[in-house]
């Protein structure tokens, strides 16, 4: 069922819109929330189209959104050439299917699985979906487990921290898991080894690990996590996996932190989830999951279809898509190889660090992270700033152009508000000077102000959709 956006009342009082003859062939108007009894000239369509959505952001400037907002030309015109592809049609488009395949092997050589040639892994719409069929793996291999040793399966349990997207209690609720979501405290921002390891027991399914908190842009420590749960097997019997959501981080720790300990090497990581539409660089949606080897899909997972002339293993909540993302995904990955992905993800990190440096040293803002794990940074307000909110921040910058989200932390952190900044392709240290000019023009009326204008209920930014 469609669902309004709640920042965007529907206003009942237009019914109609009305359509400049100068943009037309005649003066006309349509209905707005019905179908046209007649056709419409394809131009006069277009028009009426283009002339709403020019009142959407510039994406380029949107700070809040993790997704790919540039592309190359050649990668859109491959895209464009694949829109009318069904990416589920493996036997009508055989050579999609194929190029697919070769990125999921890439992947999983990338994140160090043990045979990458032979590793489990699909395409999905995004990291929502990769994160549910990880999700359905951890619960499968638990209840066959528990049931060859005669045990109940009536009670799984997740646990992740509170930072974690909200697919994952999404999952918990639609496929009926515990969810044991961690809080925050203190200086703590995200999930530890220490913070997890109290929520574990016999009917845990599996413990997230998430490489980039989209909080505060942050690592969290995956191989410490797993240790600590190799030393809780030893102590209690009970064989916990763990997956990765790198939606994000998957896509820069490889390049940028070489020798840091987070993927497939390390045995008890069972899943690895990544955005190819994040840090992969490609248009939405796009979204990858890769399994460490066949053990680790329970087979009676995978549906073996007959589609359209060919019989195919498929393992997916959605069905029909388009095959242009994943064609672009392996555009990227042929086109930029490790030394290109390394060459952009470090830009946007330097881009992020120097950019978190500057605007800490401005002295209204005290940082909370500073753009050297992910490209991203939060920071609030220093002490003794009260005349004004993040969110009058946030609201200030949104007049020039800029979208820079405001927002409280979750539960047993709520009292902490933050702005967030995410360093993307495309956005340079030139645009980052812009940004930091804007900051500093709306900054002497703000610190003016008795009190602050705009609070948590002005926010139009909802974290973790």
């Amino acid at each position: 069922m469609p669902l309004s956006h709640p920042s965007f009342p529907q206003d009942q009082s237009h019914n109609e819109v009305s359509v400049n003859p100068i943009f037309s062939r005649e003066p006309v108007s349509v209905p707005r929330n019905r179908l046209p009894e007649g056709e419409l000239d394809n131009e006069i369509a277009y028009q009426v189209v283009h002339d709403e959505l020019m009142l959407d952001g510039n994406a380029r400037l949107n700070l809040a959104t993790f997704v790919t907002t540039w592309m190359e030309p050649t990668a859109r015109m491959l895209m464009a050439e694949c829109a009318d592809k069904n990416m589920i049609d493996k036997d009508e488009y055989p050579r999609t299917a194929d190029l697919e395949q070769r990125c999921v092997h890439m992947l999983a050589d990338l994140w160090n699985a043990p045979d990458p040639d032979h590793a489990p892994g699909c395409s999905t719409t995004g990291s929502s979906e990769a994160c549910m069929l990880a999700g359905l793996a951890m619960k499968r291999r638990w209840q066959h487990s528990r049931r060859a040793a005669g045990l109940p399966t009536d009670r799984p349990n997740l646990v992740m921290g509170a930072n974690v997207q909200v697919c994952w209690e999404k999952f918990a609720a639609y496929w009926d898991v515990e969810a044991r979501l961690v809080p925050m405290e203190g200086d703590r921002y995200h999930l530890t080894a220490q913070a997890a390891l109290p929520h574990c027991d016999e009917n845990t399914i599996g413990v997230v690990a998430v490489l980039g908190s989209t909080f505060d842009g942050s690592y969290e420590p995956v191989a410490d996590i797993c240790a600590a749960l190799d030393g809780l097997e030893e102590r209690e019997g009970w064989n916990i996996p763990v997956h990765v959501d790198g939606a994000s981080g998957a896509m820069i720790a490889p390049f940028c932190d070489p020798d840091l300990i987070w993927d497939f090497h390390l045995p008890r990581v069972a899943s690895i989830n990544t955005s190819g539409h994040k840090y992969g660089l490609v248009y939405p949606g796009v979204g990858w999951v890769v399994w460490r080897d066949t053990a680790a899909l329970p087979d009676d997972l995978v549906f073996r279809v007959n589609y359209l002339g060919g019989e195919m293993p498929t393992f997916a909540l959605n069905f029909s898509r388009p095959g242009a993302q994943v064609v672009a995904q392996y555009y990227n990955f042929l086109r930029l190889g490790r030394s290109g992905y390394t060459r952009i993800q470090q830009y946007c990190r330097d881009v992020a660090t120097g950019l978190a440096e500057r605007i800490g040293e401005m002295g209204p803002f005290r940082l909370l992270t500073d753009g050297s794990e992910l490209p991203v940074f939060a920071f609030t307000l220093a002490d003794g700033e009260t005349g004004y909110s993040v969110f009058d921040v946030s609201a200030a910058l949104r007049e020039q152009g800029w979208l820079v989200p405001a927002y409280t932390f979750p539960e047993n952190r709520e009292d902490l508000a933050a702005l967030r900044i995410v360093v993307r392709n495309g956005f340079s240290h030139d645009m980052a000077g812009l940004l930091l000019e804007a900051l500093e023009r709306v900054m002497p009326r703000l610190r003016a102000q008795e009190r602050p204008q705009h609070g948590v209920e002005s926010a139009t930014f909802a974290h973790g959709t």
